[in-house]
């Protein structure tokens, strides 16, 4: 047996995986290599060891004693024979089979471990994190990193499918405009220079196609020294995309065709096509521009109902409200604690309003309501709320009718501005819906014509929601310089079950159209040339139209093992404060680097 045999993990050392001993391998002489995951010995003339690889278990039968303990890497060679009546362990794929006649021999001792290697072992983060590589050997660390793998495989096929050529990019690179933190690396023979890790192949995969690549793609590393959660770490992979002669349709469905083949390698089915929305429907409805569609509580419009209350509480220029099926059971204490995470999210207050039978508490003030309420509720239902005596028959009757509430559901109503009062309900919304990221099923949706630019910054100038070389909307180009916050842009989302997978734009190829950009932003021709010089020279040596996207595969990956924090599919995370107990990074550097580097650290006074 040659080692060119191991495309089924056989090698030299070793004729089977210890998952995939067989009932049909029964009376073949094997050898197999791993871990002990358990001994147990029958006096003095019988021992069993399960021995796992990343496959799975294989019960073997020794003669005699060995002495071996968790964790000891062996081979054992044995003969493969259907286990004894009453043995059979239905809880394992090898469980009608055992080895038996086996010999051992100790490839490796082991200490004991710091913990069992057992996915049903609950283990501290950190401690799983310090002894990473005895977590990894866990069947669940194992399934995740192989999920993984198969994701990517199956998106590189993809793009191999329609025409693009994968291409390496720099990893050291000059300072970028994307908003993050970039992590720096100063240069030894360069003093007082530095590089940055890139937060993305923005730039590079634009002169891409400015080179006449024509569709480009990379499994990209990126790094981004932001705090760290669930969702975040300071490196991360993307699936980079970057198409030359193409419009924002054809980006969509170059990025749809290799997301639901990664789906379909990680779950065995194929989602159906994907859905598209705008921005503005989505803040709307959802009240974020990541929404979660798989449960309902969209917002509902209520100024109307409201429009000239003598109700202060209502007086705003937007009254939105959900409804939480069965929420009237809320607590009061509850109901207290989302009044008070609504005023931290900014918003005025919270109204709540459980709704009735009609013949519980407060159902006499809101009586009349259900007997008018023909707002399809079936019958006589009430309001139960502070504010119910404040409103007017028509307020209660339209407060019903527009929610369409049903008795034992919960309304919840913030009036305030539009943004503030959509961004206040679409948070609480998910909060009280409850559903981990993970959770079935995959509702993925395409979201579209985002906002040119986010706010204003001191100076007066619109500040770039996307990035500076994102193509306005085409409708909205004559507006740019008169009514900038209107424009829209042709930047796009992919989102999952709540998730933003990745972002897209199409981008600007025309140097006029980039310079009257560049001037609402207040960048000057000579800052522009200083920051991205190098780019605007290229494009006056002829840039296609082209426009591109980044699929976060960490977060994609997440979400197919069923895990809530991209953590679980990355073999070496980082902890939350960004720190790695494994290794001990981040650690100080010797002075005598510093001084190669000409760099010399500094005390940074405590904040506070």
């Amino acid at each position: 047996m040659t080692a060119n045999s191991g495309a089924l993990g056989v090698t030299s050392m070793r004729t089977h995986l210890c998952g995939r001993v067989a009932i049909s391998d029964v009376g073949t002489a094997v050898r197999v290599c791993g871990w002990v995951a358990k001994r147990r010995e029958h006096g003095e003339h019988l021992a069993f060891i399960d021995l796992r690889d990343h496959t799975g278990i294989v019960q073997c039968v020794v003669p005699g004693t060995v002495d071996v303990r968790s964790e000891y890497v062996l081979a054992i060679e044995g003969v493969v024979r259907p286990r004894p009546e009453g043995t059979v362990n239905p809880d394992l794929p090898t469980g009608m089979v055992e080895l038996g006649e086996c010999s051992v021999t100790v490839l490796a001792s082991a200490d004991p471990p710091p913990f069992v290697v057992e996915d049903r072992v609950e283990v501290d983060e950190g401690i799983r994190l310090k002894y990473r590589y005895v977590d990894l050997r866990r069947p669940r660390m194992q399934a995740n990193l192989r999920l993984r793998a198969a994701v990517n495989g199956a998106l590189r096929a993809a793009m191999d499918r329609q025409g693009f050529v994968e291409v390496e990019t720099p990893l050291l690179w000059a300072p970028t405009p994307e908003g993050a933190r970039e992590f720096v690396v100063p240069s030894r023979l360069h003093h007082g220079s530095s590089y940055v890790l890139p937060q993305s192949p923005q730039l590079a995969k634009q002169l891409l196609m400015v080179a006449g690549v024509d569709r480009y793609y990379q499994i990209a590393r990126c790094l981004r020294d932001e705090d760290l959660r669930a969702d975040r770490q300071f490196e991360f992979s993307q699936l980079d995309i970057e198409a030359s002669f193409v419009t924002q349709p054809d980006i969509l469905g170059f990025v749809s065709e290799a997301v639901l083949d990664g789906a379909e390698a990680a779950t065995g089915e194929r989602p159906g096509s994907i859905e598209t929305m705008t921005w503005a429907q989505a803040i709307d409805r959802f009240g974020t521009d990541k929404p979660d569609l798989r449960f309902g509580m969209e917002l509902i419009d209520l100024s109307a109902v409201f429009e000239g209350t003598e109700v202060k509480a209502f007086g705003a220029p937007c009254v939105r409200a959900i409804v939480l099926p069965g929420g009237a059971t809320l607590s009061r204490s509850r109901l207290d604690t989302l009044t008070d995470r609504a005023k931290a999210m900014g918003a005025r207050g919270l109204a709540w309003f459980r709704v009735t039978d009609g013949e519980g508490e407060g159902a006499g003030n809101g009586g009349g309501a259900g007997n008018g309420g023909g707002a399809g509720n079936g019958g006589a239902v009430g309001l139960d709320s502070p504010l119910d005596r404040f409103l007017s028959e028509d307020e209660r009757s339209g407060l019903l009718a527009g929610t369409a509430a049903q008795a034992g559901d919960l309304v919840l109503v913030v009036a305030d501005e539009y943004r503030l009062a959509c961004t206040v309900l679409g948070q609480l919304r998910v909060e009280l819906a409850g559903r981990p990221v993970s959770e079935g099923p995959y509702r993925y949706v395409w979201v579209v014509d985002f906002p040119m630019f986010d706010g204003v910054d001191g100076a007066g100038h619109p500040v770039a929601a996307h990035h500076p070389f994102t193509m306005p909307h085409p409708d909205d180009l004559d507006r740019l310089e008169t009514d900038p916050l209107s424009v829209r842009s042709q930047a796009y989302d992919l989102v999952l079950n709540g998730w933003e997978l990745g972002s897209g734009s199409v981008r600007i190829h025309r140097g006029d159209i980039q310079g009257r950009v560049f001037a609402v932003l207040g960048i000057s021709e000579e800052e522009a040339e200083s920051r991205f010089g190098f780019l605007l020279g290229a494009f006056r040596y002829g840039a296609p139209p082209h426009a591109g996207f980044a699929v976060g595969i960490d977060r994609l990956a997440a979400i197919f093992a069923g895990e809530d924090s991209i953590r679980e599919v990355i073999a070496f995370p980082k902890t939350q404060s960004g720190s790695d107990p494994m290794t001990g990074a981040p650690k100080p550097v010797s002075p005598g680097t510093l001084a190669e580097l000409g760099v010399r650290s500094v005390a940074v006074p405590a904040q506070g």
